[in-house]
């Protein structure tokens, strides 16, 4: 980011527009003191200082301080403008109306054509700055702008010392004045932007940036902004839009490209989160039912198990009467058979209860969300493939795109898993293997990218997660399980 990129431009102002030789000539800076001491002296003086001619004459001089001779007063220009306020007050005609001196004056105070009380307190604000002392330059600064309410460079100015001070609102005014008077510096939007995302104003923050864009239309930073401020203020469909602009614009720019990918690599964890709240929301009436005659129907098959242990060992007893541990076999099994039954008669009390609840439900409603939702789900994972591999395409050793895509089909593998693990006995034997495969598959097909990845950059998350991918897929290979690879 750039918090600080105004530091540099005030340093390289310096006082280049206003400065003269390496030395002021002495004898111009002696006159200047001589000249000030009398002048401090007769302002005391009632009747000197009664005089508009005395004020006038004591705010050139004060000006010509400050443009020519700062280490005689280092707030020259200060003194001036208000020995010029001095002027306007005093210079009144019989009639009410201002004089000649103080029209003069009154010039000067608006930053006339061919004046210099603006120049002196750029100068001494540049000159306070470079000395450190950031609220002196500030207030000179301000000064400035309040003379010549259309310049640029006070304003600029001004906006700098005060984000050091961190007085936001006077950075962001001086700023707004900056862009309001036809300022360009792409910068100064940038940082203006920067103060209005602090403050969470991210409509601000864009409309500031765009008005930067119509200046510089091809200023990358700005573009860039635009996109992490509408990632900031949620609106992360018009953040895609925007970087895909981007990545259009520049499709040699594999940042931009993996940007995008991580964008909708992000939508679709969202997308999954929201996946599984509208399923667990569907589960408390519907899917609670369907969940409920699953169990039911797991008991009903353990019943099966029994009944066929019961008959197999009952057999062996008729040919072997006195044998204790075939008794007590048929014993645990029988026991075991009782309590299945007495759960299935709890079970399907379940299931109705369940089944009456879900009528209450709006059920297609529900469906309809929840089919959305996984089709927000599938377009942003095949978009965030896409775009990684795209990436990849235009540098085949990246990092991030390597990194992510492997993480990315690690990740799928696990939520697959998650369906063989909530499998009851009769669906694992009808498609556990089958399902199984595909997992080891999905872990199959992160492995090339951690590795790639480690190639590219010696990364510890690289290599953790690529041990752990190797330990579970010498679990399914200690299982027997085939990769299928989709």
């Amino acid at each position: 980011m750039k918090k600080l990129f105004f530091v540099s431009a005030l340093s390289l102002f310096g006082c280049a527009a206003f400065a003269q030789d390496a030395a002021v000539n002495k004898a111009l800076v002696d006159g200047f003191r001589k000249d000030k001491e009398k002048s401090d002296k007769d302002a005391t003086d009632p009747k000197a200082s009664a005089k508009a001619a005395f004020w006038l004459e004591r705010a050139k001089l004060y000006e010509n301080i400050a443009l020519q001779g700062s280490e005689v007063d280092s707030s020259a220009a200060k003194t001036a403008l208000e020995a010029y306020k001095k002027v306007v007050e005093l210079d009144v005609t019989k009639k009410g109306e201002p004089g000649k001196s103080s029209k003069e004056a009154s010039n000067v105070l608006a930053g006339g054509e061919g004046t210099q009380l603006f120049n002196a307190f750029v100068k001494q604000g540049a000159e306070k700055y470079q000395a450190k002392n950031l609220a002196g330059a500030l207030e000179m600064f301000e000064a400035a702008q309040g003379i010549n309410q259309k310049d640029t460079l006070a304003s600029l100015y001004g906006g700098i010392a005060a984000q050091q001070l961190d007085k936001k609102d006077v950075a962001k005014s001086s700023f707004e004045k900056y862009t309001a008077n036809g300022g360009k510096d792409p910068s100064v939007f940038y940082g203006l932007a920067q103060l209005y995302r602090s403050e969470n104003n991210f409509d601000k923050a864009i409309e500031t940036l765009n008005k930067g864009l119509v200046q510089s239309p091809g200023n990358k930073d700005l573009k860039a902004e635009v996109v992490n401020i509408l990632l900031a203020s949620g609106k992360e469909d018009q953040a895609i839009k925007e970087l895909e602009a981007l990545a259009a614009a520049d499709p040699k720019n594999t940042q931009n490209v993996v940007n995008l990918a991580i964008l909708y690599d992000n939508m679709y964890r969202t997308a999954t989160d929201k996946v599984k709240q509208l399923s667990a929301k569907a589960g408390a009436g519907a899917n609670a039912a369907g969940a409920a005659e699953k169990n039911l129907a797991a008991e009903k098959d353990k019943i099966a198990v029994y009944d066929g242990e019961v008959k197999r060992i009952s057999a062996l007893i008729k040919k072997q009467p006195k044998n204790a541990d075939l008794k007590r076999q048929l014993a645990d099994v029988t026991a075991k058979k009782k309590e299945s039954t007495e759960a299935i008669a709890k079970l399907e009390g379940e299931v109705k209860a369940a089944q009456e609840a879900s009528k209450g439900q709006d059920v297609a409603g529900a469906q309809k969300e929840l089919a959305e939702a996984k089709a927000k789900q599938k377009e942003a994972s095949d978009k965030a493939i896409e775009n990684y591999k795209k990436a990849l395409e235009i540098d085949a050793t990246n990092y991030d795109a390597l990194y992510n895509l492997g993480v990315f089909y690690f990740n799928e593998a696990v939520q697959l898993k998650g369906e063989v693990d909530n499998m009851n006995m009769t669906e694992y034997q009808q498609r556990g293997k089958e399902v199984e495969g595909r997992v080891c598959g999905k872990f199959k097909k992160a492995k090339p990218y951690f590795e790639k990845a480690i190639q590219a950059k010696d990364e510890a998350e690289a290599k953790d997660n690529l041990t752990n991918l190797n330990g579970v897929l010498e679990q399914f290979a200690a299982k027997g399980v085939a990769c299928i690879e989709e």
